[in-house]
């Protein structure tokens, strides 16, 4: 049987298995012994012994568990509500006001969670509701949360981005640095498009700013401190090289215990909670990473992978061609699966594609989060409209509209991070320097 046949057979089956209900881990796993089975005369027990050990048993891996943590912890604290209460004076003198909260609580929160779920459902069940009591209009409320929701996947520390780095054999730390330039770009894009849409339809948020003195400012910045302090000492630990990711991911699990005991909102229930939680996350992904690892590597052992990188080299696309292709790519995948899916059925046959037209390993994974983060707000398998619906009660296409804007600001932040590449690439080159 030749390759095309093949290949065409391994992603038919794919396709069948998930549009099945399947699990998305167990799909892939099914595939890959599939293929062994009936394309090699590989010992595929062997193999996937190895899998397993090699793709759950290193220290990278051991970071997931603690950020995935941190989110559960921070989810289930009041540190997100005092977080909007210290930003509400601050916000209130810019067009927009009360929204700009959205994005910048999202930013602050998505520097210590790591998860778009943990980022959008925590500020979105104290603002969106907030937002409705004081006037301002629904939509660009909605909009704005599920826009800036997706910032948990690209601002430091992100699952995504060590989940990516341990299948593409990237550096976790350089990505993390990678990401803090194009995650505020995008923040200040929102922010931006906000400032202006209000400009022109005043309509949009209250007619009468609530007046907060500088006095009521200062005096509520403590509220904001304990996630200013979080951010210094996970990012602050790890871009000044006193701790690995690993190690980082500790450090933001102890600061937010010690921060939800201090405002009371710890206590055995939600420990036990947050502990469950942590496991059930962690346990989805480990599944999907070894079900992918051991896909690709039937991929790798049948050629799949060699075949096509020399096919696309051979066509003589430029490298903004292929970007474009890949986007239009990954845009139809978000409408079809979740973002981990994306990454791990995917890097091992993209990756080599992309290297071999002269783009940086760490710059695809940054444009790969980005990919990501819109097929969080495309139906019908956007996780963030979901999880917006199930705070507010709110249609998922309706709040897909809401998005709209903000799916395209991102889609703009993708040609700039393309044209300038230095944008991704600039920290990560300090950091080596």
């Amino acid at each position: 049987m030749d390759l095309a046949t093949i290949s065409f057979t391994l992603l038919f089956l794919l396709v069948l298995f998930m549009g099945g209900t399947v699990w998305i881990g167990v799909s892939l796993f099914l595939v890959g012994l599939g293929g062994f089975m009936f394309f090699t005369d590989l010992p595929y027990g062997s193999i996937l012994s190895t899998g397993l050990w090699n793709n759950t048993s290193g220290s990278a891996m051991l970071a997931l568990p603690m950020f995935v943590w941190m989110g559960e912890i921070l989810f289930r604290s009041n540190i997100s509500q005092n977080l909007f209460k210290g930003l509400t004076p601050w916000m209130d003198a810019i067009p927009g006001r009360l929204l700009h909260v959205n994005i910048f609580a999202c930013s602050l929160f998505a520097a210590v969670s790591g998860s778009s779920a943990a980022t959008t459902a925590t500020v979105g069940k104290i603002t969106v509701p907030e937002l409705d009591k004081r006037g301002y209009r629904r939509s660009m409320a909605v909009g704005s949360l599920a826009g800036a929701g997706t910032l948990g996947f690209m601002i430091p520390p992100s699952m995504m981005m060590l989940v990516y780095g341990i299948i593409g054999d990237v550096s976790i730390g350089k990505l993390f640095i990678a990401g803090f330039i194009p995650g505020f770009l995008i923040a200040g894009l929102f922010s931006a498009y906000i400032v202006v849409r209000c400009l022109m339809d005043p309509t949009i948020a209250p007619a009468q700013a609530e007046g907060y003195t500088w006095k009521q400012r200062v005096a509520a910045i403590p509220q904001i401190a304990p996630v200013a302090l979080m951010v210094i000492g996970v990012l602050g630990s790890l871009y000044k090289g006193w701790a690995t990711p690993t190690e980082a991911g500790v450090v933001g699990v102890a600061a937010s215990l010690i921060f939800s005991v201090a405002t009371r909102s710890m206590n055995p229930a939600t420990f036990k909670a947050t502990l469950m939680g942590t496991v059930k996350t962690t346990c989805m992904i480990m599944l999907i990473v070894v079900g992918a690892s051991y896909l690709s590597v039937v991929v790798g052992y049948l050629g799949i992978t060699r075949k096509l990188t020399l096919f696309v080299t051979s066509m003589g696309l430029s490298k903004y061609t292929l970007i474009f292709i890949l986007t239009l790519l990954y845009l139809i995948l978000g409408c079809l699966v979740d973002g981990f899916s994306m990454i791990v059925m995917t890097t091992p046959i993209v990756l080599p594609m992309v290297t071999a037209v002269g783009f940086d390993p760490v710059w695809f994974g940054i444009y790969l989060i980005i990919m990501i983060e819109l097929a969080q707000v495309t139906p019908p398998v956007g996780f963030n409209l979901f999880v917006i619906s199930s705070l507010n009660n709110d249609d998922v296409l309706v709040i897909a509209k809401a998005a709209m804007p903000f799916f395209l600001l991102m889609c703009l932040s993708t040609i700039i991070i393309t044209v300038f590449p230095k944008i991704v690439l600039f920290l990560p080159a300090m950091m080596v320097k």
